[in-house]
């Protein structure tokens, strides 16, 4: 079975009279229907802009990117700017960090939704009202109707997400990018967000690329999970497999300084030192200024991801390959 989703070599820099920075620096992977893969890391460590990549939303002019992006059997690297209009929100949609920058102030959630639909659909507003209407209840919107005819800012912060899932869904996507979704809500908002979203997924046999720093969130929404630094994946592997026995030093170092029940009273482990500068990314492996385990090896080459087992991948030369 093909996969719905197969990056290779995927490079994205941004380019301008004083410097070049290299956001995403070769990154490859595989999605299948169904799936999702959640995209871990600090913030600075490319996930948004790789995740922008895969519908070309990077700002045209000053981005220069390489590799190849085949979603559903399309070429997107290659795609026309026509091929894409089709491309964005009727094959592949993103739901954005912010709901309040992601809807248009001036305009009702119904219009808003109905507008998407119609755009991609051609069908009429009548119509377009009436699935906007079935898409707010999908996504568990009390009082739905009443909704419909609000505008985003009299909304609150856990509604106006619902509105752009419901946004985002309505021309049944195959591909769900969803760039932090839940870091403006509170902890009882973000579980039923995430909750939705996971049901939802089945439902529509979605596709679904989770981009997030918080291990908690990749835990309950993830099947595969891929930490990222510097513009590359350093780790892979189910959640299962990471969240228990972490191969890189970099993904110990963000299990090691998450918050867990039965901590009062201790001290946080942190991972000292900051991200590299993408401008100027480092000969060998860019974790190694900061990494308790670092060889004098490290320094001189990037070390190639190593396969670990079935499913299982490191870059980093302590971790032994499978036999």
């Amino acid at each position: 079975m093909e996969p719905l989703v197969e990056v290779s070599d995927l490079k994205v820099s941004f380019v301008s009279r004083d410097a070049t920075v290299n956001a995403v620096n070769g990154i490859d992977f595989k999605l299948a229907a169904r799936e999702t893969l959640c995209v871990l890391g600090e913030s600075g460590s490319g996930k948004s802009v790789m995740l922008r990549s895969l519908m070309r939303l990077n700002p045209a002019r000053r981005t220069v990117m390489s590799g190849t992006i085949q979603i559903d059997g399309r070429d997107v690297i290659a795609a026309s700017e026509r091929q894409l209009v089709g491309l964005r929100g009727g094959i592949v949609s993103m739901i954005y960090q912010e709901p309040m920058t992601a809807l248009d102030p001036v305009f009702r959630i119904g219009t808003q939704i109905a507008e998407t639909i119609i755009r991609h659909e051609g069908i009429s507003r009548a119509e377009a009202d009436r699935r906007a209407l079935d898409l707010l209840e999908m996504v568990q919107i009390p009082s739905a109707k009443q909704r419909l005819k609000a505008y985003p800012f009299e909304l609150s912060g856990g509604l106006r997400q619902r509105a752009v899932i419901a946004m985002a869904l309505s021309c049944r996507p195959k591909l769900l990018l969803a760039d932090e979704p839940t870091t403006a809500l509170d902890a009882t908002v973000q579980i039923q967000i995430l909750l939705l979203l996971r049901r939802l997924q089945q439902e529509l046999g979605m596709g679904m690329i989770f981009v997030t720093h918080d291990l908690g969130v990749a835990g309950e929404i993830a099947d595969r999970i891929a930490v990222m630094y510097a513009g590359r994946f350093i780790e892979e592997g189910t959640t299962r497999d990471i969240m228990r026995g972490p191969l890189h030093p970099y993904t110990q170092g963000l299990l090691g300084a998450t918050v867990h029940p039965g901590m009062r009273g201790e001290r946080l482990a942190t991972i000292p030192g900051a991200p590299p500068n993408l401008e100027q990314l480092p000969q060998g492996c860019a974790f190694a200024p900061r990494c308790a385990q670092a060889e004098p090896a490290c320094l001189t080459a990037m070390p190639e991801l190593r396969r670990h087992s079935a499913g299982r991948a490191a870059r980093c030369i302590r971790v032994p390959e499978a036999v």
